[in-house]
């Protein structure tokens, strides 16, 4: 699964860059290409580019917020999840999208 996302929670430090990193490593370890940004309170991370959108199977945003720029995500699968489900369980979450998305 090609996978892109927003990370994003209340005080926009320590979730995000959790509920980041547990996604990518998942992501990895499933054989997934996958890539994050983050919007936190330094601004916005590793900016997802246009080219990263098209590609993608699959848009999760992990968020306790509102995130900004959801319209680039347009015509797109998206699941939308609190940031304590892609720490917790980030395997089980990717696990359960590629069912989906195989059915």
């Amino acid at each position: 699964m090609n996978i892109v996302g927003i990370a994003a929670c209340t005080s926009g430090i320590a979730h995000t860059y959790i509920a980041k990193e547990k996604l990518l490593k998942a992501g990895k370890e499933l054989n997934h290409t996958i890539h994050i940004e983050t919007q936190g309170t330094i601004g916005t991370q590793d900016e997802l580019t246009a080219k990263d959108i098209q590609e993608a199977d699959i848009v999760i945003i992990a968020a306790d917020i509102k995130v900004g720029g959801k319209e680039r995500f347009q015509g797109k699968r998206i699941v939308e999840i609190p940031t304590e489900i892609a720490i917790k369980s980030p395997k089980a979450l990717l696990k359960k999208i590629q069912e989906e998305l195989e059915k």
